[in-house]
């Protein structure tokens, strides 16, 4: 574990992508044939394969476990974590300054750290709380500070400085020297990086098979904006659809059991039983791609009414007659043993068409082709803005378009997928609370929390961490910590001063924050230095846009 931690620092202390696969490369070669499967699900960020199922264990729980090992009290942990801006960081502080409670360690193995991994997930019960505790607990005692440091990160999902599965997949053919193509290929097959790293190995990538059972990553579409030139679109064949208002999921069927993926890669199979009742016993075998969606009567229903879904694992009787969900299928992947992200859309939407699958709660996604001159005419312009706006009243967010001749491509953006939505408004915040952020910016704040007037109140109606340059941010970092009113921790109470321009998709009532109202993915669009507070939107303007 100590070469792993190593890596990690090594990988963070560069920012050319070249030096990182170079450096992962050379980490997952010298590996034991019996390691090089956990090194690879290791370095892409995973502390578990993904067919492992979830690890499971939380803060509160790795807190617990560290306390078990070193000595320290709520104030140390507030200071480590204000350094450090994660418990990974403020763990190895406290192991680094505090007394560890066990004289003997042994040597901690990644082959260890794997094994104890595994077996936390398999806890279950009454005690399966505390059980993870324990092993957790057990892996700490034998850590130095540099690998409790990256344990943490490994639990928590914070290896952020470069690891993931498309870095891997470079590493792995320099490594191997096989050709990166066929190594992504395989992965999309298997979904199992360790897998794949020892196909790679041992020169066997084209024996990948489709695992069903196994998610496969979610190809992604780049932004364009509506009313603009359209110079993204190159001159060909386009299939236009809805870009509806969903969840993003990965649909499969294997000898008649259904499978739900969310776009992070969990099953989410119990969440959602209509839809796999919908399919279960299907003939086919098959992956699509969709979206789920709250549906009825043959229609979309808005996001705020999946909402109620979404932090159900298991929903009753009356949630499931109140709130019906539907998978609506845009794109196929597999069929029975044949592997299909290397086809042209235009194939896989045929193919897709044809599947003896569909049903009220397993609904193929409508759409039309249209060809496309670059650069794109006055008619194709209106053509497109009137699909646009057709797809607005039925109650979507815009449209999809995408290149005919497109393989899909998961985990990248390019120019073959696109999606043209428009912004609901935007609104002039005034931020009233700051926050130290994450990685890169755990120097800095980051993450604003946003307030809108009602009279001579300010009442917070979301929080938002991206749109701002890095100079930008540095910049208010000092304004900021000039005018703070109080802290607790790394959150800054400061003088309503400061206005932004937020722009997001929709308004939705909320009890998280005072205005009873929050804002759907809230970006920041600029600084407004030239509006005063008194100036900024007030909370009648937020009621009005929550009725759209």
């Amino acid at each position: 574990m100590r070469e792993f931690g190593e890596l990690c620092e090594a990988v963070a202390n560069t920012a050319s992508r070249t030096q990182k696969v170079r450096l992962v490369a050379g980490y997952l070669k010298s590996h034991a044939p019996s390691e090089l499967a956990i090194a690879a699900t290791f370095c892409s960020g995973r502390p578990l394969p993904v067919s492992a199922g979830a690890l499971r264990i939380g803060g509160s729980q790795m807190l617990a476990a560290a306390a078990r090992v070193v000595a320290f009290d709520d104030s140390d942990v507030a200071k480590a974590y204000d350094r450090h801006g994660d418990f990974g960081g403020a763990l190895a502080d406290l192991m680094e300054a505090g007394p560890q409670r066990s004289l003997f360690h042994a040597p901690l193995t990644i082959a260890k750290v794997a094994s104890t991994f595994a077996q936390a997930a398999r806890c279950s019960g009454s005690g399966a709380t505390r059980a993870r505790e324990a092993l957790f607990a057990g892996l700490l005692a034998d850590a130095t500070p540099l690998e409790a440091k990256y344990l943490v990160k490994l639990v928590t999902g914070e290896l952020r400085m470069g690891f993931k599965e498309a870095l891997v997949v470079d590493a792995l053919a320099a490594a191997f020297d096989r050709p990166a193509k066929d190594v992504r290929r395989a992965l999309m097959a298997s979904g199992d990086i360790g897998e794949v790293a020892e196909l790679a190995r041992d020169d066997r990538l084209p024996s990948a098979t489709i695992a069903y059972g196994k998610p496969v990553g979610f190809m992604l579409a780049s932004p364009i904006t509506f009313g603009g030139r359209y110079a993204e679109l190159e001159d060909g064949e386009y299939f236009v659809e809805d870009k509806f208002d969903g969840i993003r999921a990965q649909a499969q069927v294997k000898d008649g059991q259904p499978f739900l993926f969310s776009r992070r890669l969990n099953d989410v199979t119990i969440s959602y039983p209509e839809v796999a009742a919908a399919l279960r016993g299907c003939s086919t075998n098959f992956i699509a791609d969709g979206e789920l969606l709250a549906w009825r009567d043959g229609r979309a229903l808005p996001f705020k009414s999946l909402q109620t879904r979404l932090s159900r694992v298991a929903p009753d009787a009356e949630l499931l007659a109140s709130v019906p969900l539907s998978f609506m299928a845009f794109d196929l992947l597999a069929e029975q043993d044949e592997f299909l992200i290397d086809h042209p859309l235009a194939e896989r939407r045929r193919r897709l068409e044809r599947l003896p699958a569909f049903s009220d709660q397993f609904v193929l996604s409508p759409g039309t082709w249209l060809r496309v001159n670059a650069p794109v005419d006055d008619l194709q312009r209106s053509d497109l803005e009137s699909r646009f706006s057709a797809a607005r009243a039925r109650g979507n967010e815009g449209l999809m378009i995408k290149a005919a001749a497109s393989g899909y491509l998961p985990g990248r953006r390019g120019r073959q997928w696109f999606k043209l939505k428009r912004e609901l408004a935007t609104l002039d915040c005034v931020v009233v609370a700051v926050e130290y952020g994450h990685g890169k910016r755990n120097s800095v704040l980051s993450d604003y929390t946003f307030a809108v007037r009602n009279d001579d109140k300010l009442l917070t109606v979301g929080k938002a961490y991206s749109g701002l340059t890095d100079v930008e941010i540095a910049e208010k970092t000092q304004w900021f910590l000039q005018h703070t009113v109080s802290r607790r921790g790394r959150r800054l109470i400061v003088e309503p001063e400061i206005v932004v321009e937020i722009a997001f998709d929709i308004v939705q009532p909320s009890s998280l924050h005072e205005s009873g109202f929050a804002l759907r993915f809230p970006r920041i669009v600029r600084l407004r230095p030239d509006k005063s507070p008194t100036e900024a939107s007030t909370l009648d303007e937020v009621r009005a846009l929550a009725q759209h």
